[in-house]
């Protein structure tokens, strides 16, 4: 009773604001696979008004790696939180990280409060149970915080308005590697794959929930850096490929200019488009996600990116190559749609599996693997000869067709159950269905995946 108390209080003193301003918090995270340092960059006050709902200020999703609180500093009052993945998360698990220690720059973004507050970062330990790493105390008055301008407010496009930023999903579409001739084919981009976004289920149900904005800096030079190909582009947001060295991944490591200019539109959730043809892209949970505009796969490149980056979607695939170690323990993931647990209620999605279904489910898995590893093998030699990029499009569609016509053969085809073959692993990790977008190139999210997406949808819309 006194903590539903404590939590309308909240909630009316943020409702006796009309606009709240945005406070970000910029820090620089540190280590290697063996330690981490976090320290204090700056504070900031971004130019708009928090974008969020008042009433929803606790995450009960917690589906990132990390997680930060805001308490007050005197009361202790918990005044918000945030689950959240970064990219120090996924570098720390790669084999450059058991040689160097790096720097990343990172953010975390709340409504202001109006008194001093401590600000408490927690991270998983082996067992995925958040432990504090970090705190630090703020004064969101000090005299030497950061006040941001929207510099780039002028250049902000209106995709879709569907009501006020406090009540809806803010989507914000950023360009980088377009040229001030290119605008026009930014825009046209940005709008073409909001259009195959909301064409998506849940998105579709949804989209009266959302508002999108565009944005893009201009560059000098059309496109972004392709470093394998020895293609560098100075360009605005500093996006490249080959993150991690994958010629497929797509990232930026320019956190602070990223925010500098993302900060000039209402946002929660961001999509970088590249003014590129080569296939790429990348999500990270609570960050941002990137895909390459120009590539005939770009629908599902966005879609999927987004995935990550939207609903902190796990990879269902295992057997394409990647950046980052694959799991070597087998405890359950905190991704909502894969899971190690069999037994019973234990199944994640336990209360959408028909009690004849049988667990784990019987699928082609040979079969699929056995062409799978031929695919890989032509994808790798056409990206080592540096083919037209069309040819790996084509690849791409011959793939995608051999696969489905093998699913669609299957016994437990569009039914829910626990297929083994997820999470990077071919074994003892499992996906809800057969096959979805975060699975292969196909066009729609499986059933465990729309609830997972909604109920992000949820956490940051209102009424």
């Amino acid at each position: 009773m006194k903590n539903i108390i404590r939590f309308l209080a909240l909630v009316l003193s943020f409702s006796a604001s009309a606009k709240v301003q945005t406070l970000r918090l910029d820090y620089y995270h540190t280590g290697d696979s063996q330690q981490e340092v976090f320290s204090l960059d700056r504070v900031v006050v971004e130019p708009l008004a928090w974008p969020g709902p008042n009433s929803q200020v606790f995450d009960n999703l917690n589906r990132g790696k990390y997680r930060f609180i805001v308490k007050n500093k005197m009361s202790q009052e918990l005044l918000f939180t945030r689950s959240y993945s970064s990219i120090y998360g996924e570098w720390e698990t790669t084999a450059e990280a058991n040689k160097i220690k790096r720097t990343f720059h990172e953010s975390l973004r709340f409504p202001m409060p109006e008194d001093e507050v401590i600000i408490e970062i927690e991270k998983r330990d082996t067992n995925h149970q958040f432990q504090k790493v970090w705190s630090t105390e703020i004064d969101p008055n000090h005299y030497l915080n950061h006040r941001e301008s929207a510099a780039y407010s002028e250049q902000l496009i209106a995709i879709e308005q569907n009501g006020d930023p406090k009540h809806k999903v803010d989507l914000l579409i950023l360009g980088d590697g377009y040229t001030a001739a290119e605008l026009a084919k930014f825009k046209a981009s940005a709008k073409a794959l909001s259009e195959a976004l909301f064409a998506t289920s849940p998105f579709k149900e949804n989209r009266k929930n959302f508002n999108v904005w565009a944005l893009a800096p201009l560059t000098n030079k059309s496109g972004v850096s392709r470093p394998s190909t020895k293609t560098y582009r100075d360009s605005a947001l500093g996006v490249t490929y080959d993150a991690f060295g994958s010629e497929r991944y797509v990232l930026t490591n320019d956190n602070r200019n990223f925010r500098r200019i993302a900060s000039s539109a209402p946002y929660d959730f961001v999509e970088i488009i590249v003014n590129n043809d080569t296939y790429g892209g990348g999500g990270i949970y609570g960050l941002f996600s990137t895909a390459a505009a120009n590539n005939k796969w770009a629908d599902y490149l966005f879609i999927h990116e987004f995935g990550h980056h939207f609903a902190g979607l796990a990879d269902e695939y295992y057997a394409a190559s990647v950046a980052y170690a694959k799991p070597t323990n087998i405890i359950e993931p905190y991704e909502p749609n894969v899971t190690a647990l069999l037994d019973g209620e234990t199944l994640k999605w336990h209360e959408k599996v028909n009690t004849h279904t049988p667990l784990p489910t019987p699928w082609p898995k040979q079969a699929y693997e056995k062409h799978t590893h031929e695919y890989q093998q032509t994808r790798s030699q056409l990206r080592k000869a540096n083919k037209p990029e069309s040819e790996m499009e084509r690849l791409f569609k011959q793939n995608q067709g051999v696969v489905e016509g093998m699913f669609s053969k299957a016994e437990f085809n569009h039914v829910i159950g626990a297929f083994e073959g997820a999470n990077y692993s071919a074994k003892g990790f499992y996906r809800s269905e057969l096959n979805c977008i975060m699975f292969t190139r196909t066009d729609d999210f499986c059933n465990v995946c729309q609830q997972a997406i909604v109920d992000v949808i949820e956490l940051y819309s209102s009424e």
